[in-house]
C-alpha cells in the first residue's frame, strides 16, 4: 500500500499542529510546576507533582533547543554549533551525494536489481496485448512526423548525395566487380544467362529468314546474279542455325569454353589490369554523372519522406499493421522465450551497469550541485517541512521522559535522604 503524498502546504500545516501541541505541553508543564511549587508546603504530595512537571519543562526545554539548533538559532542567538542545516548544506549536500553514489548508483546493486526484476518478460507481456501495441504504434508515429517536420529537406538530400558519392560513386568498381564476376564465372551461374541468350538468338533467326537474305544481298557484290545470292543466304541461316542447335545442345561446346575464357579473363581484368579498371570507372563517371541519375537521388528523399508521412498519419495503413504485428510478436517472443528473454535482460542489465559504472558521479554530482545552489534559509525550510513534523514528537517524547526522570529522581532522593 503506497504512502499519500502531501504537498508542502500540507505539511506546513501539519508541522504548525505539532509545534503547538509540544509547545502547549511546555506551558501546560510550567503552570503546573508554579502551582504545585506555591503549594507543596500546605500539601507535600505535590513535590512530586512539582519534581514532574520541573523535570518535564527541562525535557522539553533541551529538546526544544536541540530541534530548533538543527535549523536556525535559538531565540535569534548565534551559539556555537546551532543552525547547523543552514551552515552545513553544502557539506550535506555532498555527503547526501555520496550516500547516495556509494549505496544506490553502484553496478553491482544495479545489476542485482535489474537481473532479479524480469524486465524483458514484463516488458513482453505488456508488449503483446493489441492496445499497447496500438499506443506504441501511436507514439512511434508522432515521433516520426517529429522528425520528419524538424529536419530540413536541403540537408538531407545533401546527406544523401555525399552518401551516395562516397560509398557508390568514389570507390573504383573494377577490383569488386571483377572478384563478383570471378565467384559467378567459376561457380558457373552464367551459363544459364547463355542458354537464354543462345535461345534467343536462334528464335530470332528461325523467325526472320529474310534479313539474312537482305544482308547477304547488300553485302554481295553487284555482278553476282540473284540466285546465287538466295543459295548462299539460304546457305548461311542453316549453318547458323546448325551451329546455335550445336551450341544449344552441347554444354561443353568450343563456343561456350571460348565464352567461359573471356568472362573469366575479364574478371581478372577488371582486378588486376589498369586499363581496364580505369575504362569502367570511365563507364562509371558516364552512367553517375546523367542529371537523370542526380535528380532520381535528390527525389529519393522526397519519395521516402511522402511515404512516410502518409503512412504514419492513416492508422489502417499498411506500415502501421505490419509495426503492430511486428511489435506484438516481439511481445509474444520476450513472454514466451527464455533465451531471447534471458538476453535482452542481461543486455539491460550490462547497459545499466555500463551507465552506473562510467557516470555515476555525474549522477550524484547533480544532487551536491542541485544543493549547493538553494539558498541556505531555503534549504532548512524545505528539510524541515520533511522532516520537522516527526521531529516535534522529539520535544513531547523528551517533556514526556523528563517528567518520569524528574519523578523518579525525586522518589529516590525522598527515599533515602528523607
Amino acid at each position: 500500500m503506497s504512502l499519500p503524498v502531501l504537498d508542502d502546504a500540507q505539511r506546513a500545516a501539519g508541522l504548525r499542529r505539532m509545534k503547538m501541541v509540544a509547545t502547549g505541553l511546555l506551558v501546560v508543564l510550567a503552570v503546573i510546576f508554579v502551582i504545585s511549587f506555591a503549594l507543596q508546603d500546605r500539601y507535600p504530595w505535590l513535590q512530586y507533582v512539582r519534581a514532574a512537571a520541573e523535570g518535564g519543562m527541562v525535557g522539553a526545554l533541551a529538546d526544544w533547543f536541540a530541534v530548533t539548533a538543527l535549523f536556525k538559532h535559538p531565540m535569534g542567538v548565534k551559539i556555537p554549533h546551532t543552525a547547523i542545516i543552514p551552515r552545513k548544506k553544502d557539506q550535506i549536500g555532498a555527503s547526501l551525494g555520496q550516500f547516495v553514489e556509494s549505496n544506490f548508483l553502484s553496478e553491482e546493486v544495479i545489476t542485482q536489481k535489474l537481473g532479479s526484476m524480469e524486465l524483458a518478460q514484463k516488458a513482453g507481456a505488456w508488449l503483446e496485448r493489441p492496445e499497447s501495441a496500438a499506443r506504441v504504434a501511436t507514439e512511434g508515429s508522432a515521433a516520426i512526423r517529429g522528425i520528419l517536420r524538424v529536419l530540413d529537406d536541403d540537408a538531407v538530400k545533401t546527406v544523401l548525395e555525399s552518401m551516395f558519392r562516397r560509398h557508390v560513386v568514389d570507390p573504383p568498381w573494377g577490383p569488386p566487380m571483377g572478384r563478383v564476376a570471378e565467384r559467378v564465372f567459376e561457380e558457373g551461374h552464367h551459363h544459364q544467362l547463355v542458354n537464354l541468350v543462345v535461345d534467343s538468338i536462334n528464335d530470332w533467326v528461325e523467325a526472320n529468314p529474310d534479313v539474312i537474305a537482305e544482308l547477304v544481298a547488300q553485302r554481295s557484290p553487284s555482278w553476282v546474279p540473284s540466285f546465287v545470292d538466295d543459295l548462299v543466304g539460304d546457305r548461311v541461316q542453316v549453318e547458323v542455325g546448325r551451329f546455335l542447335r550445336a551450341v544449344q545442345e552441347d554444354e561443353n561446346h568450343e563456343m561456350r569454353r571460348a565464352l567461359d575464357n573471356y568472362l573469366k579473363g575479364l574478371a581478372r581484368d577488371l582486378q588486376e589490369d589498369p586499363a581496364v579498371m580505369a575504362k569502367a570507372d570511365a563507364i562509371k563517371e558516364q552512367v553517375l554523372d546523367d542529371p537523370r541519375v542526380q535528380q532520381l537521388i535528390t527525389q529519393t528523399w522526397a519519395t521516402i519522406k511522402n511515404a512516410l508521412t502518409t503512412a504514419v498519419d492513416d492508422p489502417d495503413s499498411e506500415l502501421t499493421r505490419n509495426f503492430k504485428a511486428a511489435v506484438q510478436d516481439f511481445g509474444h517472443r520476450l513472454a514466451t522465450e527464455p533465451e531471447l528473454a534471458g538476453k535482452v535482460n542481461t543486455w539491460i542489465s550490462d547497459a545499466a551497469g555500463y551507465l552506473v559504472k562510467t557516470y555515476s558521479s555525474d549522477i550524484a554530482g547533480v544532487i551536491t550541485e542541485t544543493v549547493e545552489h538553494w539558498d541556505a534559509q531555503e534549504t532548512s525550510e524545505k528539510i524541515e517541512l520533511q522532516v520537522g513534523k516527526d521531529l516535534q514528537f522529539i520535544r513531547i517524547n523528551g517533556t514526556v521522559v523528563g517528567s518520569l526522570a524528574g519523578l523518579a529522581i525525586f522518589t529516590v532522593a525522598h527515599a533515602v535522604f528523607g
